[in-house]
């Protein structure tokens, strides 16, 4: 894949799609859940938005060619949501300006990017642990858009109850 402008314009689609799922793990969660612990090794919800935080910090340095990865978790709930979704959105302006990137698409895909989708689903599944789930939708109806990565994000067009992957009868 070459630095094009259809790299980019994937790219920057996953984010918008990312930002959209980050938003609605978030939105409305429980006063509890930013230190909320599913088990004595696995991360709070704070701790993963930190790390969300630290993974664009770092997708945003490989775009200059740099290999930088620094934990600069805050450790404040809204602080860490506020600033991984201002990185989102200063990873997504240099995308759309077309500058070359120092690392070829595919590498920002497969390190920052991809984990960062994992981190948002491990959101999704501690609000359900915690007894307060997120509501299952139809994504590919979602209103989602390359440029829009901030916290606010449209109302659902398809959510449901239930789960889709269960069997029904």
């Amino acid at each position: 894949m070459s630095d094009s402008a259809d790299a980019r314009a994937l790219l920057r689609h996953t984010l918008a799609t990312l930002a959209y799922r980050a938003s609605k793990a978030l939105r409305d969660a429980p006063k509890e859940f930013a230190d909320h612990r599913i088990s004595p090794t696995s991360r709070t919800p704070l701790q993963l938005v930190g790390h969300l935080g630290d993974l664009f910090d770092w997708a945003f340095a490989m775009t200059d060619g740099k290999w930088t990865w620094a934990a600069n978790s805050i450790g404040e709930w809204d602080a860490e949501v506020e600033r991984f979704f201002a990185a989102l959105a200063r990873l997504d302006a240099r995308l759309a300006s077309g500058e070359p990137l120092g690392h070829p698409p595919e590498v920002i895909f497969q390190g920052p990017i991809a984990d960062a989708l994992t981190h948002v689903g491990q959101l999704n599944m501690i609000r359900g642990a915690m007894g307060s789930p997120v509501r299952p939708e139809s994504y590919g109806r979602a209103t989602i858009k390359a440029g829009r990565v901030g916290r606010d994000q449209p109302a659902p067009k398809a959510e449901y109850d239930g789960d889709a992957s269960a069997k029904r009868r």
